[in-house]
Formats: structure tokens, sequence, C-alpha cells
């Protein structure tokens, strides 16, 4: 075994450790999350409390942040207590502070960080990191059987959701052997009702269809397969959809083979700014989110951006990491 392995078994033993430690020592914890949560970020959150009450039941846990209505099914939100002076503070799928929803981890002494984005900042007191997980959730199940914490049925519900909408139900590179272990031994440990999940989590209202129509119909794609869609807030009122429906969608134009990379830029008229998604078949992008301001994975990143001209400099960038990706010959 190489000396990096046998350095990254260690150090992985030793962090499972030391969350585990925490969480029983702490009488009360916060679980925190990123703004505009997505499935994997309310999963992770909502499942790891669900697995802290089922072991430690006379803890009081709270998952804060603000609610996404689209996804009230995974689980109810909490308020955030008021004495924070000796609480836990455990972050899931965060990479920065300034994406925290809801409390500055830099002000809480005891917290912990659990995410699968690349590096960023150092924002906590104990940091796990690992940007060849899945999901947040997948590392959580991942603590969870490494130190004998019980996943009962309801957990393990909350966490596949959020493992499978970060993969796209196992289609993305990142998908591993590791993967595949921890969901077989959820499934024979929990018996989740995978039906019923994909069910809630894919079902959507007629007028969510007839809005992907729209988006499908309105892309501009760029000659190196750049497809982008501005969309504005007329255009969400006439479909009645919210702000947060075009990148909840913006995995449906994976297989789309005129689009090597697609952004979607919908305006978030409360916030007064555009909230950018990206998705690659390919290409690198992470660098180029964060070259404006957001961040993510290699192949799936997103950020917020001010007006069109901040967006069409972003495709502009992109546009030349595609153009480069093409003319490697890997397209």
């Amino acid at each position: 075994m190489k000396e990096s392995v046998i350095k990254m078994s260690i150090f992985k033993s030793n962090i499972y450790k030391k969350i585990y430690k925490k969480i029983k020592k702490a009488n009360k914890i916060i679980i925190a999350r990123h703004v505009g949560p997505d499935p994997d970020a309310l999963g992770s959150t909502l499942g790891l409390k669900q697995i802290i009450k089922d072991n430690f039941q006379n803890k009081e846990v709270y998952v804060i942040g603000s609610p996404a209505a689209k996804f009230r099914y995974i689980g109810q939100l909490d308020k955030l207590p008021e004495n924070l002076e000796d609480a836990l503070l455990i972050v899931t799928d965060t990479p920065d502070h300034k994406r925290v929803d809801g409390i500055d981890p830099r002000k809480i002494k005891n917290s912990v960080k659990i995410d699968h984005h690349p590096y960023v900042e150092t924002m906590c007191e104990l940091e796990w990191i690992d940007d060849k997980s899945t999901s947040a959730s997948q590392m959580i199940l991942e603590l969870a059987f490494k130190t004998g914490l019980k996943v009962t049925k309801e957990a393990g519900e909350k966490l596949y959701i959020g493992l499978i909408a970060d993969t796209n139900r196992f289609m993305f590179s990142y998908t591993n052997s590791k993967t595949f272990d921890i969901v077989s031994r959820l499934l024979k440990e929990t018996n989740i009702d995978i039906t019923k999940i994909y069910n809630e989590l894919y079902l959507r209202p007629y007028k969510e269809i007839k809005f992907q129509g729209y988006m499908s119909m309105n892309y501009q794609i760029t000659n190196n397969k750049v497809g982008y869609l501005i969309i504005e807030d007329e255009t969400l009122k006439e479909y009645n959809v919210d702000a947060a429906t075009p990148g909840n969608m913006i995995n449906s134009f994976n297989h789309i083979n005129e689009m090597l990379i697609w952004v979607t830029a919908t305006l978030d008229k409360e916030l007064g700014t555009y909230r950018v998604s990206i998705r690659s078949r390919g290409p690198i992008i992470n660098e180029v989110a964060s070259n404006h301001g957001g961040g993510g994975h290699m192949f799936a990143s997103g950020t917020r951006l001010k007006n069109k001209e901040e967006i069409m400099s972003l495709v502009k960038d992109l546009d030349k990491v595609a153009e480069v990706y093409i003319q490697k010959g890997l397209d």
C-alpha cells in the first residue's frame, strides 16, 4: 500500500472518531447547509438530525435555514435557538462561510464541516472534505456506518434522496464502487422504499413540464457547444413557476448532442440577482464558476450574478474552455 493511501486511511479513521466524539459530547447541536438548498443539502442535514436523535434521544438537535417548498416532503426545519454558547455546529454540503444559510460558522467555536465540494476555505474547527464523494449525504452514511451509529429507515430515506439527486440516479462520473457499497448496505439494513423516493423526487406538476419545453426551445448555443438561457421574472410568472425551478431542471438537458456545457440564469427578483446553474458533459467548469464568484464541482457548478453583462462574460469564458476541449478531440 502506498504511503499516501496509508495516510488517507489513517486520516479518515481519525476524522470519523473525532466527529463522533463531538456529537456524543454535545447536548445541543445545530445543523446548517447552503442557501438555496437542493435535495443533498436537505437530505444530509435532516438525515443527520434523524441519526443523532435515533442514537442520542436526549440531545437537542436543530436543522436551520430557509425552507424550500418544493422539497418540504424531506422534513421540517427548525428555528435557530437563542443560546448557542455551548452548541455544536455541523455544516454540511457547503464549502465557504458566505453560502451558509442562517448562521456564521466563524462565530461558533465548536464546529464541524462535512463537505464534498473542492476546498475553498477553512471555516470550522474540524473539517472533513472529500471531493471524491458523490454527496454530503453519502458522507453522512459513511460516518454512521464507520462509527456504528444506527441508521433507521426514516434517516436512510432522507439520505438516499440526497445521494441520488446529486448523482442524478448514479449517472455522474464520480459515482464509484464505494457509492454502491454504501447504498447496498443502506438497502439491506433499512429496507427503504426507493419507489416512493423516486416518485417524490421526480414527480412534477404539468406546469413544470411545459416550462421545461420552454427551456428546450429557447437555449442559445454557441459554435463551441455552450448552451445558455436567461430567464426573466415575466417568463416565470407566465408559467407560474418560481426562480428555483430552472436550476432544479438543469440535469434534464444532459443528453443533448449539441451542448457540452449548458447554463441557466434565472432572475431572483427578491434578491435582485440571477441564479446561475452550470453543467458539463466533459469540460471542467468549476474554475470558471469560481472566477465569477461561485464554485462547485468539475461538472456541476453555480454562482449568482448581477446582470446580463456578467452572465455573458461567464458564457464567453465557458466557451473558451469548451473550445479547448473540442480542439483536443475530447468531445
